[in-house]
């Protein structure tokens, strides 16, 4: 079968009670440098207007696919879904509350075509809220097995990687025990299939999140990724006093909050 009509890259976005930020979202997209892309978006039970909205931004350009999910599934099988549809090379990920730089997709692109042995790249990822841009994260330019430890190696959002890679590894596993890191867990398999990636020190990607949302993450998730921290220990064989970074979530978890404020803000504020 002929790909010459076929997108270059393919957007996948799961979308879940989004209604005021969706169309900002989808704006930042059409906004690219590049413009051979298809998006995928699956609406994952929204209770709200995110669906409608989504079937409006649908019918106003052509290289929208939307799906739904008929009750709330979680994101890696809303993900999975959108990989099922999608036709292009490469596979981006971008979510319906945040906003990308205008030449996210060029830069990245860049990268991908010019080096054949780098199969995931991301870049820097920018916190923003109704006040404003108040945090960073960034991550090292060429991630190694050691740095999986410490913690997830790519921003997951901001990600833009092969089809083959998703295809090889099977795309996001579907387990109770990654919620929340499925993401990390991805990044684990593709590196121990072969795969490669880098990040891009600029920060091409902005994620809308308030200021207070990791006191409103559940120790639950803490020991999941503490659980994924043990897993890249195990597959990449890495020493053993590594665990001490596997136990790290669930201190911080029983960390009184004010010291964690602290440390959590420093942390953003430097990087």
């Amino acid at each position: 079968m002929s790909t010459d009509n076929y997108p270059e890259i393919s957007i996948i976005m799961g979308i879940y009670n989004c209604e005021s930020t969706l169309n900002e979202a989808v704006a930042s997209i059409k906004n690219q440098t590049v413009q051979n892309w298809e998006l995928i978006m699956c609406d994952d039970g929204s209770s709200d207007r995110t669906y409608e909205i989504a079937e409006n931004l649908q019918r106003a350009d052509k290289r929208i696919v939307l799906l739904k999910n008929e009750h709330n599934l979680g994101l890696n099988i809303t993900l999975n879904n959108c990989l099922k549809k999608a036709r292009g090379a490469y596979i981006a990920r971008m979510d319906g509350d945040d906003r990308c730089r205008f030449d996210r997709f060029e830069k990245e692109l860049n990268i991908l075509r010019l080096h054949p042995d780098i199969s995931i790249v991301s870049s820097d990822m920018e916190f923003f809220d109704n006040t404003g841009i108040w945090g960073k994260i960034s991550h090292p330019a060429e991630p190694k097995t050691k740095d999986f430890v410490r913690e997830s190696p790519f921003c997951h959002a901001a990600c833009m990687v092969r089809r083959e890679a998703y295809n090889i590894v099977g795309g996001y596993t579907v387990a109770n025990r990654l919620m929340r890191v499925e993401d990390y867990h991805l990044w684990i398999k593709m590196y121990a299939a072969g795969f490669r990636g880098k990040n891009i020190h600029e920060p091409l990607y902005q994620m809308r999140d308030d200021r207070n949302a990791y006191r409103r993450r559940s120790f639950r998730n803490r020991i999941n990724e503490s659980y994924v921290k043990c897993i890249a220990i195990r597959t990449f064989k890495l020493p053993f006093y590594n665990y001490i970074y596997a136990l790290r979530p669930l201190i911080v978890g029983m960390m009184p909050e004010r010291i964690y404020d602290v440390l959590h803000r420093r942390r953003l504020k430097s990087r």
